[in-house]
């Protein structure tokens, strides 16, 4: 929806941390018309995205790979979905400046992923929250509760306001706060 916005009917989609395809089927269904290009460093991750796909493989070319493997473009559109999270700021600014250079001026960029102070006692106040939630949802109880080790020993988390800074950094500008659930933020963007 967010991409459709200013996406033409034809629209070719940038879709980085493709994994193992559901994003792309999703997008695919929802819009027929588009053409996608996933990038995603795991191997066996796109080998299951051209399996999630079917049918709609052919609206997709499949990239293995971090930003330096995508296609110049340039594209309608750009998403980084549950991605980010893992790059430090120095690597997360550097993918962000590369989506920038390929996306058409005026298009957007959709943004979600692990994003909350970083600072005690409120990153473990919101760490648990998520974890509540997780366990509320059927997550079982040691599962949820073990996230929060391994995000604070693997993820170099951003707070919402760095996110932001390093998204206008890069170059965006109309960055839009469209999606917060516990530890999760999402932004749109739009290059210039």
């Amino acid at each position: 929806m967010l991409l459709a916005e200013r996406a033409p009917a034809d629209a070719r989609i940038l879709v980085l941390g493709a994994g193992g395809g559901l994003e792309l089927k999703a997008f695919a269904e929802m819009q027929s018309a588009w053409h996608f290009d996933g990038v995603d460093p795991s191997a066996e991750m796109l080998d299951l995205a051209r399996t999630t796909l079917g049918p709609m493989t052919p609206l997709v070319r499949l990239h293995e790979g971090y930003i330096d493997s995508a296609p110049i473009g340039p594209f309608d559109g750009a998403t980084c979905l549950l991605t980010l999270h893992f790059l430090p700021p120095a690597e997360r600014l550097g993918t962000l400046k590369e989506i920038h250079l390929r996306l058409k001026p005026g298009c957007p960029l959709v943004v979600a992923h692990h994003s909350f102070p970083s600072e005690d006692p409120v990153r473990d106040r919101w760490l648990a929250r998520n974890a509540a939630f997780a366990a509320a949802s059927g997550v079982p109880m040691a599962q949820a509760e073990g996230s929060i080790a391994a995000i604070k020993e693997r993820l170099p988390v951003l707070s919402p306001q760095q996110d932001a800074d390093l998204l206008r950094e890069a170059g965006f500008t109309d960055i839009e706060l469209f999606y917060c659930a516990f530890t999760f933020k999402g932004w749109v963007a739009r290059r210039p």
